[in-house]
C-alpha cells in the first residue's frame, strides 16, 4: 500500500493499495496502520465505521462538521463514485481548493479527508458502497451541509442526479455558510 499527498488539499492523502489478483479474483488490505502512521496519522484515532449504498446518480453532500471537525477515510467498497473534497480550513494553504476523484471496487484506493472540509460523492455505477472509517463519535447538532449546485463551487457533477436528501437539496449556499461560521 502507499500513501500519496494530494496536492489540490493540504493534509489529504490517498491510500492506493497493492491488490493480488489470480483465477479467484483479487486480495487486497485496505487499511495498514503503519502506512497511515508513516504519513503523520493516528491510526487508534478512528472509533466509527460506517457504510452507505447508494444507487446511480444519488449523490450525497456535501457535508463537514462544526466544532472540531472530523478527519475520515473514504472508500468505494462495490461499484465507483466521484468524490469531492473542499477545503474550508481558513488558515490552511489550500483553503477553498477542491479536489476530485474516482474512487472504485477496482482500485479500493481509500481517501483521508482532514477534518474541516467538505465532502461529498455522486454514485456513478448502478449501485455504490461507500465505506468510512470516522475519527469522532457522530453529533447531529454538529452537521453542516453546503449547497451540492453551489455556482461559487462549480462542481462538475458526470451524471444528472437523479436524488439526493431533503438536507441536501435545501443546503444553503458556500457563502452562507462560511458567514455563519464567522458569526
Amino acid at each position: 500500500m502507499k500513501a500519496t499527498e494530494v496536492p489540490e488539499i493540504a493534509g489529504a492523502y490517498l491510500f492506493e493499495p497493492t491488490p493480488y489478483a489470480d483465477e479467484r479474483g483479487f486480495f487486497c488490505r485496505t487499511f495498514d496502520a503503519d502506512v497511515v502512521r508513516s504519513v503523520g496519522l493516528d491510526p487508534d484515532a478512528f472509533v466509527q465505521d460506517s457504510l452507505s449504498r447508494s444507487v446511480r446518480g444519488v449523490l450525497r453532500g456535501l457535508h463537514l462538521r462544526s466544532g472540531a471537525g472530523e478527519a475520515k477515510l473514504v472508500r468505494c467498497s462495490y461499484g465507483q463514485v466521484f468524490d469531492v473534497v473542499v477545503d474550508l480550513r481558513a488558515d490552511s494553504p489550500t483553503y477553498l481548493k477542491r479536489a476530485f476523484f474516482e474512487l472504485s471496487d477496482e482500485t479500493q484506493a481509500t481517501l483521508y479527508i482532514p477534518a474541516g472540509c467538505a465532502h461529498g460523492f455522486q454514485a456513478l455505477s448502478e449501485t455504490a458502497d461507500t465505506s468510512y472509517r470516522i475519527d469522532r463519535p457522530h453529533d447531529p447538532a454538529e452537521d453542516v451541509t453546503i449547497a451540492f449546485d453551489d455556482p461559487e463551487l462549480a462542481i462538475p457533477w458526470p451524471l444528472p442526479v437523479t436524488s439526493a436528501s431533503a438536507r441536501d437539496q435545501k443546503a444553503p449556499s458556500l457563502a452562507e455558510v462560511l458567514r455563519q461560521r464567522k458569526g
